[in-house]
């Protein structure tokens, strides 16, 4: 996958993690919303001084926004993922895990 567009897909999941709205983060940053949409869908190459009005809005260091990978979108290919991750975890991470999927989706 392009560069730009797992770049757009990180900035994106920031956004949503951080419970802002295209159009709220675009006010944050002072940019048209339609651009953010664009940075999302990574179709523009954002300058540095961009990078670092994102960074700030979303309140995250500017090399979080770089640490990107694949970001996996089937269902299957999650649960499985989802799987091999509780496989290897101890009571206490099982418990742990447990109470951050309950918060996350109630």
């Amino acid at each position: 996958m392009d560069e730009r567009k797992l770049l757009g897909q990180r900035i994106k999941s920031l956004r949503k993690i951080k419970g802002y709205t295209q159009e709220q983060l675009a006010e944050i940053i002072d940019i048209n919303p339609k651009y953010l949409s664009s940075i999302e869908r990574g179709e523009e190459n954002p300058t540095l001084d961009l990078f670092l009005r994102l960074a700030q809005g979303l309140k995250v260091e500017l090399s979080d926004l770089l640490r990107f990978t694949h970001e996996e979108t089937n269902p299957k290919a999650l649960r499985k993922s989802l799987d091999h991750l509780l496989a290897t975890a101890d009571v206490e991470q099982l418990q742990m895990a447990c109470k951050l999927l309950a918060a996350l989706l109630e």
